[in-house]
């Protein structure tokens, strides 16, 4: 749905859904002629209505998911990773250092191919589990990849990037996304911007997932600015075990030091076979195809929506956070199939 040149789809509620990227991208690169023409690229993503259910019996208010598979770089990740390298770059540490971080595979991905593109040599700590697509992209873009225990999570990655930062100060820049103010900075100053004008104001919800927190972080802080009213809704895994790339069950986890947990209104927790069922419903019922974590987030979607004690008011507009598309786990095939594991 929508046009390239941003005419908004739904004229009545003045929510400017589907593709919205190249003027915004356009004026991003002629304003920014000191760094690479990819770096131009990152946000603007799409808004993408999800189809009504039929489900329920009273009509439910609208979803959409932020679908940031549309960033250059495939996911939510380049826009912490691009603000975190500027940084770098205005500190002097790059590209005279590697630039040194720990992730369970989208920020990896998204420093290598910023870091590519502007000549940054990039070291990630990533977890062994994490998907061969994954794994590919990050030797596709010449990235050293230090890959660890896969039963120590991403809490094993973040040590080992410690380790090396410390062992080998004069080689690496450390970046730490789950303490860089970068982070969540990045989603105050483009997402949620994105998301105040897509929906022209009328956002009441946001849903998003807690990784390195930043995503929800910024994004709803800077909704809350905009709108104090707007609630935010956190999305974590439902146990320390589980198969959420990206997400973590903070109880069990180190917790980021940008995380603060008055910011959200509430966390749902869900099971992986929750995400999983919703992924493969969505693949089927809608034609779009999202990755993991997606899953969890349009499942804690559905809570919110139809609760009972929580009933929402036809004003409602609910906005989710869709980090990646479900390209990066087609190697997943039992899993997408919904074979029991």
């Amino acid at each position: 749905m929508g046009e390239s040149g941003r005419r908004p789809d739904r004229e009545g509620s003045r929510v400017k859904a589907a593709v919205e990227g190249g003027r915004g991208r356009q004026k991003a690169v002629e304003g920014k002629p000191a760094e690479p023409v990819l770096w131009g690229l990152v946000g603007n993503t799409p808004l993408i209505p999800l189809p009504p259910s039929t489900a329920f019996a009273r009509p439910l208010p609208p979803v959409f998911l932020k679908a940031e598979w549309f960033n250059p770089g495939g996911s939510v990740k380049d826009r912490p990773a691009l603000f975190i390298l500027r940084d770098g770059l205005a500190r002097g540490e790059l590209p005279g250092k590697r630039l040194l971080d720990s992730s369970s595979g989208n920020t990896a991905i998204a420093y290598a191919m910023l870091g590519a593109a502007a000549g940054i040599g990039v070291t990630m700590c990533v977890p062994a589990n994490a998907s061969a697509e994954r794994k590919a992209l990050l030797g596709a873009y010449g990235a050293e990849v230090v890959f660890t225990d896969p039963l120590d999570g991403a809490d094993g990655a973040i040590r080992r990037a410690r380790q090396l930062a410390a062992a080998h100060p004069e080689r690496y820049w450390y970046a730490d996304q789950y303490n860089h103010p970068a982070n969540p900075r990045a989603h105050a100053l483009t997402t949620a911007e994105e998301i105040w004008r897509q929906t022209g104001g009328r956002v009441t919800h946001l849903v998003a997932g807690l990784g390195t927190t930043g995503t929800l972080m910024g994004t709803g802080r800077r909704l809350r600015e905009l709108n104090p009213a707007v609630e935010l809704i956190a999305v974590q895994p439902d146990g320390p075990f589980h198969g959420l790339e990206g997400l973590k069950h903070l109880a069990s986890a180190i917790v980021p030091g940008i995380y603060d947990p008055v910011v959200p209104r509430r966390t749902e927790f869900v099971t992986t076979d929750d995400a999983d069922a919703l992924v493969r419903r969505l693949a089927r019922k809608t034609g779009l195809f999202v990755g993991w974590s997606t899953g969890a987030a349009v499942a804690a979607s559905e809570r919110v929506l139809t609760a009972l004690d929580r009933l929402l008011p036809s004003t409602a507009l609910v906005v989710v956070i869709a980090p990646d598309s479900g390209d990066r786990y087609v190697s997943e095939q039992g899993r997408l199939a919904g074979e029991r594991r």
